[in-house]
């Protein structure tokens, strides 16, 4: 790198820090998933569809993707989720909008 490189870049750090866990390098991959996907939503199966791979949940509030109660329709990450849940089943969900689609990433059956 020239000098008026690493200029450009230190100037460009200043003006756009890494947020301290990155920049500390404690943050791993499983941490920013958690973050991505925020904590899990209590909903209710209304529709599994296979063919479609989608599921169909009645859910209350979803606050880290600032979503109110409703009946919605999303797509799952892994098909193999739709084999994990009925029609009926209480659940705990993960969520996360995916190339402008809200994606299912991760399913528990409520206990």
């Amino acid at each position: 790198m020239n000098r008026k490189s690493i200029f450009a870049f230190a100037a460009l750090m200043a003006l756009f820090p890494l947020p301290p866990a990155l920049a500390q390098g404690s943050m791993d991959h499983g941490s920013m998933m958690k973050e991505q996907s925020g904590t899990l939503a209590d909903g209710e199966v209304r529709k599994v569809d296979q063919d479609a791979q989608k599921l169909t949940i009645k859910h209350g509030p979803i606050p880290s993707m600032d979503m109110p109660p409703m009946t919605m329709v999303y797509r799952v990450k892994d098909p193999a989720m739709l084999g994990q849940v009925k029609q009926g089943d209480k659940i705990k969900f993960g969520a996360e909008k995916v190339g402008g689609q809200y994606v299912v990433t991760r399913i528990e059956l409520a206990k």
